[in-house]
């Protein structure tokens, strides 16, 4: 009975068995085989239909840290107004990618950008033109269009150039564009803008920064970029209730604003003249055909060394110009350019000759040729010809006519005679008179001055020939900056004492000193009281009765020193290629300010104190004029805004000057302002109408002089980054 019933209970399991498997395990496996199909759909989905979500969401996640740009510091010029700051501007760029890991949702949304985009085209890309009238509506909508076909996340729709604040926010409410950035797709991505309030004025040395990275790239701004950067902070994002909230975690520090030596007044009067002098020569067919390329002219204080004004002109092309060319800031030759100065350095070498005792004011030189000696005129100096300017010669003259005259063969005879033999000891007087040395600046480029060589056997020098000497002692063989000549000029004015060339007088925080920039000495002493009394009394006679005259003023003396070098081209001196200068200080009996110009031409008639001359002459008349430092009727150019300032003890004068002038000594409320909306700024100063425009994101173009007398967009009008034009009377 037992055994039946075993039997039994075997068949039923046999019964149970299907495909030769229990069903017990066959049920498991099943269970097994769609738990890992519905594993690969779901990873298959990820990978596949929701690539892009996931990824766009795996992009936020990796923006815990997101960089907090600091505010960069701004320049200002020596009476704390702004010359540089930054502004915000926007990059705008348009997303055509959905990315939604719903997919009916995500059909929905490209659906409608479709459409919405197809319908809105015309009335979007016209606004946009109106926005950005320098393109076209069509040139907008086939800009759209190739981001659209592209499927780009950040088209950019400017192609590089970049929005203001108003423009950004007209752009917002245009059709399409004023819906909420994930329907449309539209982004405004903020970053920093360095605006120079002057436009050009002294725009090389102030210099630029990056445009990505806001950081310094030329001039002050790349020189002292650790302070006026800041530091950045950083902040996190964060998911609360579907929604993302930044905070942040580390603020930014903002940078350090820069209080600089360049004043406003000067450096519009020495731009001035140097570019109208440039334009004239360039101009002037008595000339015949001259070529000028370069100018440049630095104004500097005597006792500190402030550089209050520095300009350097390059003459470039210009469609736009009645003449065909401008001339405008290029390259900063005025402390780079490595040019052989010429005359201007032969003061250096009778200093060092009366400094040793060989020769005073007064001694007699044979500069061969002269009345007694008609024809001759010309020195051969080691099988080389060194002449005069004067055909014929000038004959004996004493050392302070040599200079008078800028006698080429009166220096080199001089020089030749006492250091031939020991050229070491003149180059070694020079350096210590501050000739050749660096001067240590920020920025700049060193002089060359070469020091002689021995050769190994000791009878001879490496890099040095006969003919070396005599023409390095009029300027030639050596290379220096205009900056380098002008800061040794510089200290014959200071009475000898040596200061180095100042750009930034301190660094500034909210408005508050937190460093100074101290005046620097050099040195003390560049050589004896009297070596420096006699160079300031020949300096002063190189004007008042030699080649300088037209660097002259009738009312105050000017001091100073004609130069003519050819240019070296490609290796060799290249035939009428000059560069000329004038070099000098003023006034002579209580110097305040030295200044140097150069200017580079090609030209059978060159001239430093013929050209030079009456710009350092324009430019000394007008510093010193009536304690304002500007002549109002000579300030004609778009980018003069001159405003008085009340030097101590002359209010009254100030005051009857403001009112020839037309202009009310008493300070006015500030207007109010409708927001987006153009003002009516007749009859303000030029300096007030720009900054007013300016603050409501116009652009401004200045011309004439004195007061806005026109405007040439309407008040009331909608302001949208338009360029406004004044016309000032």
């Amino acid at each position: 009975m037992q055994d039946n019933t075993n039997s039994t209970k075997k068949k039923k399991k046999k019964e149970r068995r299907i495909l030769g498997l229990p069903l017990e395990m066959l049920l498991v496996m099943t269970i097994f085989v769609g738990i890992g199909l519905y594993i690969q759909r779901k990873a298959a989905t990820l990978m596949f239909v929701q690539q892009d979500y996931w990824k766009t969401v795996q992009g936020k996640f990796r923006s815990d840290s997101i960089r907090v740009p600091a505010t960069r510091g701004k320049l200002l010029s020596c009476d704390g107004r702004v010359m540089v700051a930054s502004l915000p501007e926007f990059r705008l760029a348009m997303d055509f990618v959905v990315v939604d890991k719903d997919t009916f949702a995500r059909n929905r949304l490209i659906a409608w950008r479709d459409s919405a985009l197809a319908a809105d085209m015309d009335s979007l890309t016209e606004g946009l033109a109106a926005i950005f009238p320098e393109r076209s509506a069509k040139w907008f909508r086939e800009r759209i269009e190739e981001g659209k076909r592209k499927k780009s996340r950040s088209w950019d729709i400017l192609k590089g150039k970049r929005a203001n604040y108003l423009q950004k926010v007209a752009c917002k409410q245009l059709p399409y564009l004023r819906e909420k950035r994930l329907k449309s797709g539209f982004i405004a991505e903020p970053n920093q803008h360095r605006v120079k309030v002057y436009g050009s004025l002294a725009s090389r040395t102030l210099g630029g920064v990056y445009r990505d990275s806001n950081a310094g790239k030329t001039g002050l701004e790349k020189c002292y970029d650790s302070i006026l950067r800041g530091v950045d902070g950083y902040s996190h994002r964060e998911k609360v209730r579907d929604r993302y909230l930044t905070t942040i975690d580390v603020k930014p520090k903002n940078g350090h604003d820069l209080l600089t030596t360049i004043d406003i007044r000067m450096q519009d009067i020495v731009e001035k003249a140097l570019r109208d002098k440039l334009t004239s020569l360039e101009l002037d067919n008595t000339l015949r055909g001259a070529k000028i390329s370069d100018g440049v002219a630095i104004l500097m204080e005597v006792a500190t060394g402030d550089v209050k004004a520095i300009v350097s002109l390059s003459k470039v092309p210009s469609a736009t110009s009645k003449n065909g060319f401008i001339f405008r800031e290029e390259t900063n030759n005025a402390l780079n350019a490595l040019w052989e100065p010429g005359s201007t350095f032969k003061v250096g070498s009778m200093m060092v000759a009366m400094e040793h005792g060989y020769v005073t004011p007064d001694t007699y030189v044979d500069c061969e040729g002269g009345p007694d000696k008609p024809g001759k005129g010309v020195k051969i100096m080691h099988g080389s010809r060194m002449t005069d300017h004067k055909r014929g010669g000038y004959g004996d003259l004493t050392v302070s006519q040599v200079l008078e005259q800028s006698s080429n063969i009166g220096v080199s005879k001089i020089i030749d005679q006492y250091y031939y033999d020991n050229p070491e000891r003149y180059v070694q007087a020079l350096y210590d008179m501050g000739v050749g040395i660096p001067l240590g600046m920020p920025m700049g480029t060193d002089p060359i001055v070469r020091m002689p060589k021995k050769n190994a056997n000791g009878r001879g020098y490496s890099n040095w020939s006969k003919t070396t000497l005599p023409w390095m002692s009029i300027g030639y063989e050596c290379q220096l900056p205009p900056i380098s000549t002008l800061a040794f000029y510089n200290a014959i004015a200071n009475n000898g004492k040596f200061v180095r060339p100042r750009f930034v007088k301190a660094e500034l925080e909210n408005g508050k000193v937190v460093r100074e920039f101290p005046v620097e000495v050099i040195k003390e002493k560049i050589c004896s009281d009297k070596t420096i009394k006699d160079a300031q009394m020949m300096l002063e006679r190189v004007v008042s009765r030699g080649l300088g005259s037209k660097a002259g003023n009738p009312n105050f003396k000017v001091s100073g020193k004609t130069g003519t070098a050819q240019r070296v081209i490609n290796g060799s001196y290249a035939g009428r290629n000059y560069m000329v200068t004038f070099c000098g200080y003023f006034p002579s009996d209580a110097p305040k300010y030295s200044c140097i110009v150069c200017i580079t031409e090609q030209t059978p008639f060159p001239s430093g104190g013929g050209h030079c001359g009456p710009v350092f002459s324009t430019i000394s008349r007008l510093v010193m004029n009536d304690g304002s430092g500007r002549d109002v009727h000579l300030a004609g150019d778009s980018l003069s805004m001159f405003t008085p300032i009340v030097a101590a003890g002359n209010v009254k004068e100030t005051n009857e000057l403001m009112k020839l002038m037309k202009i009310d000594s008493t300070p006015e409320p500030a207007p109010e302002e409708t927001p987006g909306v153009v003002p009516d700024v007749t009859g303000m100063g030029a300096r007030d109408a720009v900054e007013r425009l300016q603050a409501l994101g116009l652009k401004v173009k200045l011309h004439g002089q004195g007061h806005v007398a026109e405007q040439t967009i309407k008040p009331g009008t909608k302001t949208n980054g338009q360029t406004i034009t004044l016309n000032l009377k």
